[in-house]
């Protein structure tokens, strides 16, 4: 698809249709659309600066490219004035006091944010299904899951609901929904876009990531979020990617696989197979494809929960109810803080502040958690040898077609391993794109550190071949 931001923007400069016509269209379907993809509306705010661009456009004025498009958040970003409550019963009536930087910076270059999207409470889970506000429903088959945790942003791009969306990526939130739905959805460089205002999951990985249907949307959308923050010190100033870099990919030389990925019983034949056909097509452009080694899944997702739920736990010890969220007293302050945390957070949620804080209790971390920061490393450094003999590492985005909805739910330890695939380009911070080509779930195609942009190349090669 080409890019539905151009054609609006055309579209809005020509007066072939205006801002409020628009919006009001996108949130008229958000309201009636059947999927659970909707926290809350931002009807009044976009409204109002529909007008504004409107009257703008009106008066001769120029508009820039993002003004007056329509865009939907996930419910773990502040957006101040508006309810933020990360599809949780603690924050179900929470105020966000502040913007999120990426946020802010989409704002100020007018595009009009017009929902807070549904998700895994806390962005724990790989099906956004652990929400109180049910479980969003897949784009394509409304029996299945969406997948998770960025699930309502994946689903209101693939249903036409929104032009983008800003999901939040850990260990695959952005990659698997856009997956299971068939767009495009990106985990840039660890630091490229600031966290600020993100609410954290696990620290070291989260990353800020906008989901959109064509690559140039994609590209558009992370040229405007990105760059340093004073806010995060983990930021770092990036160039701007052109449309016109990302048009060609002839230095594009050899491209990697992981076969063990592909070696494991737990895999689909048929995503295996599809997978393996891609491979053919791209060795017929000339390109040399090699098989690398890798860690094995199971490691991988040990690994990564072992250091996501690490960091939740810690990042979670603040929601008591005494400066944040619903307070459920109790006989005594130790009581308050029990109940009101045994009854806001969900079963996932609590799951995982259990493990972290099993992971980091004294006589456990020096042969849990160090361990897994070690493994960390040695992942890191993996990638930068397999870097050494390719250019680009290709993969399916998950072994498994979408679950039926609940099915996760009564097998946690199969959500986890539904992560197996994404969660290693995480502990390496590398960029990271799911294309909705190669097979059923799509592919990810991952570049070395801050090498973004030829991710952006490779996507459009295969694009261009599938």
């Amino acid at each position: 698809m080409e890019s539905q931001i151009h054609q609006i923007h055309q579209q809005l400069v020509s007066e072939e249709i205006t801002c409020l016509s628009l919006v009001q269209e996108r949130l008229r379907l958000l309201n009636t659309n059947k999927h659970a993809t909707v926290n809350s509306l931002l009807e009044k705010s976009a409204i109002e600066l529909a007008k504004k661009v409107d009257a703008k456009i009106t008066s001769g004025q120029k508009i820039g490219l993002l003004e007056g498009i329509p865009f939907g958040i996930k419910d773990v970003y502040m957006l101040q004035g508006t309810y933020t409550s990360a599809s949780s019963n603690f924050l179900k009536k929470y105020k966000s006091p502040y913007t999120a930087t990426a946020i802010q910076k989409l704002i100020d270059a007018g595009a009009i944010p017009i929902v807070k999207e549904n998700c895994d409470s806390f962005g724990h889970g790989s099906s956004s299904e652990n929400t109180i506000f049910g479980a969003v429903k897949n784009a394509i088959n409304p029996a299945l899951v969406g997948g998770g945790s960025s699930g309502g942003s994946a689903v209101n791009v693939a249903k036409d609901l929104t032009v983008f969306s800003i999901g939040g990526d850990t260990g695959g939130s952005v990659r698997q929904p856009a997956g299971y739905n068939k767009v495009y959805g990106l985990k840039p460089t660890y630091g490229r876009i600031s966290r600020f205002g993100l609410m954290a999951y696990a620290s070291s990985t989260d990353c800020v990531g906008p989901i959109a249907k064509s690559i140039e949307d994609i590209r558009i959308v992370l040229n405007e979020i990105s760059g340093k923050d004073t806010k995060d010190q983990t930021t770092y100033s990036s160039e701007k990617i052109s449309k016109e870099a990302i048009s060609t990919a002839s230095e594009i030389k050899t491209v990697g696989y992981f076969k063990n990925f592909l070696e494991t019983e737990v895999i689909d034949p048929k995503i295996k197979l599809d997978f393996f056909a891609t491979i053919d097509k791209i060795k017929e452009k000339g390109i040399v494809v090699k098989a690398l080694d890798f860690f094995e899944p199971d490691t991988l997702v040990s690994t990564y929960y072992t250091l996501a739920m690490a960091e939740t736990a810690s990042n979670l010890s603040r929601l008591d109810g005494t400066n944040y969220g619903h307070r459920i007293e109790g006989d005594t302050l130790k009581d308050s803080y029990s109940i009101t945390r045994s009854e806001n957070f969900s079963e996932e949620t609590k799951r995982r502040i259990v493990g972290g804080n099993q992971v980091l209790s004294q006589g456990f971390s020096d042969e849990i958690y160090l361990k897994g920061l070690s493994v960390r490393d040695q992942i890191a450094k993996s990638f930068e040898n397999d870097f050494k003999e390719v250019d680009i590492i290709i993969s399916p985005v998950t072994p498994n077609t979408p679950p039926k909805i609940g099915a996760s739910l009564k097998d946690p330890l199969a959500m986890y391993l539904s992560d197996a695939y994404t969660v290693g380009f995480s502990l390496g911070q590398l960029p990271t794109l799911t294309v909705p080509q190669g097979t059923q779930t799509g592919l990810q195609v991952t570049a070395a550190k801050n090498n973004d942009e030829l991710v952006f190349k490779f996507a459009n090669f295969l694009k261009d071949i599938i």
